[in-house]
């Protein structure tokens, strides 16, 4: 009975470590397995992050408006007789742009200019009288109220005839012409916009924080679409005294030179006004930056260490400043000199390994043009 029982418990031993053996043999098959799954190097692109001199700003965006503008009209309606301009001239203050026909204002005036002559020769003559006593002073009073009295109706005849003829107020160039010879104009009717073009003025708005960095005489660089790439240097002339209550914006004019007329009024303008001093900060491509709920994130690529050789990447976070064209500054998070990945690091996670191919870089230009894309 006794052998029986020791025999018993050596069969259950054996069959205990048997699966004892076999766990442990299956662990280190698994072990083996994932070790062979490991994730092969990524390939990627990569850059040096450089300390470079940074100019902070503030950028808004605004509309070109003309030193002085204006859609002529006349205030009276007629016919017109005289045009004397083309679209698109330009004209000189006080240059007669047009004439309606003012035959019978004319004829009214020339009435009221003899009747006035006529109450000169009275009064003069009645003066002469008033010497020998042959009339008495009221009579000649009586003359020269009605002198007076013809002179203001010639006067009012003659700015009726004034308001028949066109004239430019200002220096400028015109637009489109919008009537012809011979056209019955009334009054109000919108003959033509006259706009002055140099200089010309950007308006724009800043948050109120900004009245503290800006002032007037500030340098001003302005940018718009139509000319890609080129920029036009002006300075501040004015900042309104009165925040606006419901954007808490304050509007802020500069002036630019405008010689060579490339700038229009109503044109839609990118404006940068440059506060305090230049420093260096470390900048990076913006492709190197990526955005992560608990951060900015980018990868530094490392020497591995160990018995193992090759490259690995360390994620690392970031604080990020302002951008300027295809740069980022990073406040925080990286050093000059450190190899950041700026393509392909959507397949990275830390620690991955990589292999570098820089054949094709995204761009890193502060004043990116159309010919750099």
């Amino acid at each position: 009975m006794k052998k029986r029982m020791i025999m018993m418990l050596i069969a259950v031993g054996l069959v205990f470590g048997a699966l004892y053996g076999f766990q442990m043999f299956k662990a280190t098959m698994i072990k083996q397995a994932l070790a062979s799954l490991r994730d092969p190097p990524q390939t990627v692109a990569t850059m040096e992050a450089a300390l470079s001199p940074w100019q902070t700003s503030i950028k808004a965006v605004g509309s070109v408006r003309a030193e002085a503008g204006a859609d002529l009209a006349l205030e009276s309606s007629g016919t017109v007789s005289e045009l004397n301009f083309k679209s698109g001239d330009e004209v000189q203050e006080g240059q007669v742009l047009l004439k309606l026909r003012d035959d019978q204002e004319r004829a009214n005036l020339e009435a009221l200019k003899a009747t006035a002559d006529v109450s000169a020769i009275i009064l003069n003559r009645d003066k002469e009288q008033l010497k020998i006593h042959a009339v008495s002073q009221a009579t000649v009073d009586s003359d020269t109220a009605n002198l007076k009295k013809a002179l203001a109706q010639v006067a009012e005849q003659q700015a009726v005839v004034d308001k028949k003829t066109l004239k430019a107020p200002f220096s400028g160039r015109l637009g489109i012409r919008a009537v012809d010879l011979g056209q019955y104009v009334s009054a109000g009717t919108t003959i033509v916009t006259l706009q002055s073009l140099n200089p010309i003025f950007v308006d724009f708005y800043l948050p109120q924080q900004a009245l503290a960095e800006i002032k007037t005489g500030q340098a001003v660089k302005a940018t718009v679409d139509t000319y890609p790439g080129q920029g036009f240097e002006g300075t501040i002339t004015a900042v309104s005294p009165k925040v606006d209550s419901s954007s808490r914006n304050v509007q802020v004019r500069a002036e630019f030179k405008n010689d060579d007329k490339r700038l229009f009024p109503g044109m839609f303008a990118t404006v940068e006004v440059s506060v305090g001093k230049p420093s260096d900060l470390v900048t990076v491509p913006q492709t190197a930056i990526t955005a992560n709920p608990y951060g900015d994130i980018a990868f530094v690529v490392e020497k591995k260490e160990g018995p193992s050789t090759g490259l690995s990447v360390k994620q690392v976070f970031v604080k990020t400043g302002e951008t300027r064209g295809d740069q980022i500054a990073v406040t925080s998070g990286l050093s000059a000199g450190d190899q950041i990945v700026v393509a392909g690091q959507m397949k990275l996670h830390n620690g991955s390994q990589v292999t570098v191919n820089n054949a094709v870089l995204p761009t890193n230009t502060p004043s990116p043009s159309i010919t750099d894309r």
